[in-house]
């Protein structure tokens, strides 16, 4: 049942609320970053990707060189780094590491960012890359021959590599909510990523995963990975005050274009953000604390749900996941680095406690 805790690490102290627009990367801000999230226990760290953001295996040896545990996620997509490419600089990461290496799949959920990079396939045809692209990665870290592969999207003869990652294999994790995502995702991947949704969502989302993954002949299943955005204070009345302070600033930046996504925006092309903008218009709050007004004040761009409240109510909220099924809780902040600590100040230490309630219940009653 213990779940595991994932952060996000960015190279400087631009973010949401006070964002600093191409602010160059700052040495010393992530090397204080990354110990941190170390320091304070989460388990892994993604590395976002953007088409005008920097290099994130770049960024993750950075972090590898200043931590000793925590574990980094390069998100990678496909049309970027041919994949036998890929599969040694991630396998040389994971070496050097002693296995601290997962990486994230993106298919890409926009065309126009899609295109920034010479990307012109259309969505389908983005994730039946993806898919090949995965099969390829596993059977470079594994054959100890040369092999030939004459796919749809990649094409070679006798490649063979001499950098294994540690432990055989890395996990490999994607996301989305798209019919092509749960069919590769339940398939191929170790993990899968899903935005933070109301539980009744979110549980229909996994039955989902874990059919897909069935109908491939899977005895196991992905992991489950959901991400949300807390707004924490000492209780519950100073947390509302500051999420509707969250909100203005927010909205500020977004009228003053320094929002990622302009005013002028289209609603998202993605399947995972439209359900995030349909489910923000049946209601503000779900659950026992899950805020949607974020979500509406960034168009939903990227995982905006918020969960509000004070500590023991996050965690409250975080354990509502768990029991449902969520193997890996991620959460960031609006402010970056200090919303991290707080978050290992005060959340972890509460949710692995009642993890720990969980399991000692249930070894109670087993017994």
């Amino acid at each position: 049942m213990a779940a595991e805790f994932i952060s996000v690490t960015f190279p400087n102290e631009s973010n949401d609320l006070n964002p600093i627009p191409d602010a160059p990367a700052d040495p010393l801000f992530l090397k204080r970053y990354a110990r941190s999230l170390d320091d304070y226990g989460f388990n892994y760290t993604l590395i976002p990707y953007s088409s005008s953001s920097f290099d994130p295996f770049t960024i993750g040896a950075t972090i590898l060189a200043h931590t000793t545990n925590i574990k980094i996620i390069v998100a990678l997509r496909p049309n970027t780094v041919y994949p036998t490419v890929a599969a040694k600089s991630l396998a040389t990461l994971d070496q050097l590491s002693g296995g601290r290496v997962v990486v994230h799949f993106i298919a890409g959920g926009s065309d126009d960012e899609q295109a920034r990079e010479g990307d012109f396939l259309d969505k389908e045809e983005r994730y039946e890359r993806q898919e090949e692209y995965i099969r390829i990665l596993r059977q470079v870290w594994t054959s100890a021959e040369p092999f030939d592969f004459d796919g749809k999207y990649y094409q070679f003869k006798q490649f063979r590599s001499a950098v294994r990652p540690t432990r055989g294999l890395i996990p490999i994790s994607l996301g989305g909510s798209s019919d092509a995502a749960y069919r590769i995702g339940g398939s191929l991947a170790d993990i899968f990523g899903l935005w933070g949704e109301p539980l009744a969502e979110t549980r229909q989302q996994i039955d989902r995963i874990y059919a897909e993954a069935a109908k491939a002949g899977r005895t196991d299943r992905p992991r489950i990975w959901v991400t949300f955005r807390p707004i924490v204070a000492e209780t519950d009345e100073l947390a509302w005050v500051k999420a509707h302070n969250v909100l203005d600033r927010l909205n500020e930046n977004r009228e003053k274009g320094l929002s990622r996504s302009p005013l002028s925006a289209p609603r998202p092309a993605n399947v995972g953000s439209q359900r995030l903008l349909d489910i923000a218009s049946r209601g503000d709050v779900h659950d026992r604390a899950l805020w949607y007004p974020t979500v509406t004040a960034t168009n939903a761009g990227g995982a905006t749900t918020a969960l509000v409240g004070s500590p023991r109510t996050i965690a409250y909220s975080i354990l509502d996941y768990v029991d449902l099924g969520a193997d890996l809780i991620s959460i960031r902040g609006y402010d970056n680095y200090n919303d991290a600590v707080d978050y290992g100040r005060y959340i972890l230490p509460l949710v692995r406690e009642g993890i720990r309630e969980r399991e000692d219940s249930k070894k109670k009653a087993a017994a």
